[in-house]
Parts: structure tokens; C-alpha cells; sequence
């Protein structure tokens, strides 16, 4: 497959959209050849040549029928499974060749609760994020966006049919504000609002994943580095959800055998670059949900660092505790 080159630099942000997050594609006007499902899956889209049923070759990703002579264009709509800020959009044509839209759009709304699909899809206040632009087959075509509201959904619009192998929504996570305060927050979660600031390594994988919901399934879920060939150690940076008091620090190696981490530490900085030490230089066992209390903190901290020693993955961090001054 074709590829942009040089990744825009809004594709090392989380994909706000994909399955593991909790995104859903919850309506399409038409899916004939290959499910809508499909647009929000992990990973690249994947192709057999001779893999055919009997509506045609099976394509990884979302296919409406040929329009012949009949007028407008075909949609759907993906409920982000982590609402927030959108920086960046791409539009993945993998393996569809003589198949794609030669154009697209992408359109958002925020909506609260949970209103049926075709309430949605009758809307007509969507708010343009990406105009009709043309792209290429077989091919990521990224789109960048310049909008600081938070969306809850996003609609792509095919022009006028064809197929896409994936869709990613790249951004930042913003909580609901009318959920906040109703009891201990993981001031770590991207669905609260944290984020990955940097990071020594993502060699094997994505930190993002650290901050994901529900536990992982497998050691590809988590973050992995590369092995170490040096004194150095790996590590990450969050930015939490909003300076906040940390009671609890959950720290999970689960699926992580023999490449788990020897050790972990955990730095918090408040908002003047003061720095205060969380968890000293702890040891930490394989495939293990590692909870550990956090004493008293004399202020509020707005990023935490997390020192791995040498190197190895991570399931997932979980800090634990409330909003602060």
C-alpha cells in the first residue's frame, strides 16, 4: 500500500474512534459489500486476493454498492467510544483500488445521552470538520482539523459511493463535565481527559494504550519498548485528567511474562515544576495487578512521570484519587 511518507504529527495522538476505546459505527445508509464495522477495527486492513463470497471479493473495511444514475451520496456515523477534541482525521483506503471515493467529508456533532442512530443521521446541524476533499486509493490521506470543541460523534461521507478500509479520529479525550465529582476518578484515563505527553520508546507499541478502559486481552494492548543496550531506563509522561490528589496507583504488567519491567517508579509535578515522589523505585512482578496506596500529597499534580527499570511493557496505569486545587 501506498503511503503519505513522514506521519502528520496528530496520528501520535489516541484514535478517539477505534473499537478497544469503546468507539461503535451505529449507522450507514448502505454497507452491501463489506460491513460498517469494519471502519473502527485495531490495526491495518488486511486482503486475500482470492478471498471471495458471494457478493464479490471481501474487502477489511466498509463497501456500499455501485450508485447507478441515482442521486446523493453514502454516509456513516461512528459514536466516538472517547469524546474530545479532534486534531486529526485519516481517511485509510487499504487494498481499495478501483473501488474508493474519489471524495470525502467528515462532519461532527456533540450530542448528550444516547439519542437512536437515525435521529442522528436526520440531523442537519453536523459542523463541518473536513470540506469534500478528494483522495487516493490504496492510500492513509490525512486531514488535520483546527477546532477546539469536543464532539461525541463523527459522520464520514463518501462522494459519491465506494469503499474505505479504516477510519482513525485522532485527538484528546474530554470527560463530560456532569460526570465529574461523582466519586473517585482515574485522573489517568484518556476518557477523562489525560494524555500522553512523550515518551523514551514505542518501539512494540503505543503508550496511549496505558490509559485505555477495561483490562487487556493481550500484551499487544498494553505498551512495550525495545530492549535496552545501555545504563538508560524507558519512560512516559501524562499529563492527568486535571490537577488532582492521587490516592491509588494501580500498575498492571498482565500478559507481560519475561519482558515485564524489574521496577517502576512514579513522579507527580505540580503546576510550578515542583516535583514529588509518588512511588519510590518499586519492584514489580510478571502478569500482575500491582495496587499500591499513595501517602498524603502536599498539592495537587497535573503530570505524572512513570520511570520503568530497564525497559518492558505495561497493561495499563491506573491513578486513582480526585480533582484538585
Amino acid at each position: 500500500m501506498r503511503d503519505r511518507g513522514d506521519d502528520d504529527e496528530f496520528t501520535l495522538l489516541p484514535d478517539l474512534a477505534v473499537r478497544p476505546l469503546g468507539g461503535s459505527v451505529i449507522w450507514a445508509n448502505d454497507e452491501f459489500f463489506a460491513e460498517k464495522e469494519n471502519l473502527i477495527n485495531p490495526g491495518p486492513a488486511q486482503y486475500r486476493p482470492s478471498d471471495f463470497g458471494h457478493k464479490g471479493q471481501i474487502y477489511d473495511g466498509w463497501e456500499t454498492r455501485r450508485h447507478r444514475g441515482q442521486p446523493g451520496d453514502d454516509a456513516a456515523i461512528v459514536r466516538l467510544g472517547v469524546p474530545g477534541v479532534i486534531r486529526g482525521i485519516v481517511v485509510d483506503t487499504a487494498w481499495f483500488k478501483g473501488n474508493y471515493p474519489p471524495a470525502v467529508s467528515v462532519s461532527a456533532l456533540e450530542v448528550e445521552d444516547y439519542p437512536p442512530a437515525e435521529t442522528l443521521a436526520a440531523r442537519d446541524d453536523w459542523v463541518m470538520l473536513v470540506d469534500r476533499s478528494p483522495i487516493a486509493g490504496d492510500y492513509r490521506n490525512p486531514f488535520a482539523v483546527e477546532n477546539e470543541k469536543r464532539w461525541t460523534h463523527v459522520k464520514l461521507t463518501m462522494h459519491p459511493d465506494g469503499g474505505v478500509a479504516r477510519l482513525r479520529v485522532h485527538g484528546e479525550g474530554r470527560p463530560d463535565p456532569r460526570l465529574l465529582g461523582l466519586g473517585p476518578l482515574d485522573l489517568a484515563a484518556l476518557e477523562n481527559g489525560a494524555l500522553v505527553l512523550d515518551c523514551s520508546n514505542r518501539f512494540y507499541s503505543s503508550p496511549n494504550q496505558l490509559l485505555y478502559p477495561g483490562w487487556a486481552r493481550s500484551m499487544g494492548e498494553g505498551w512495550e519498548t525495545a530492549r535496552r543496550r545501555d545504563d538508560g531506563n524507558d519512560w512516559v509522561r501524562i499529563r492527568l485528567a486535571g490537577p488532582g490528589l492521587i490516592r491509588l496507583a494501580e500498575l498492571d504488567t498482565s500478559y507481560f511474562l519475561g519482558n515485564s519491567p524489574g521496577a517502576a517508579r512514579l513522579t507527580g509535578r505540580t503546576n510550578d515544576g515542583t516535583e514529588l515522589e509518588l512511588l519510590p523505585r518499586t519492584p514489580l512482578q510478571p502478569d500482575t495487578r500491582h495496587r499500591f496506596p499513595i501517602a498524603p500529597m502536599a498539592a495537587s499534580v497535573e503530570e505524572v512521570r512513570l520511570d520503568i527499570y530497564p525497559d518492558g511493557g505495561l497493561a495499563r496505569l491506573r491513578l486513582y484519587g480526585e480533582l484538585g486545587a
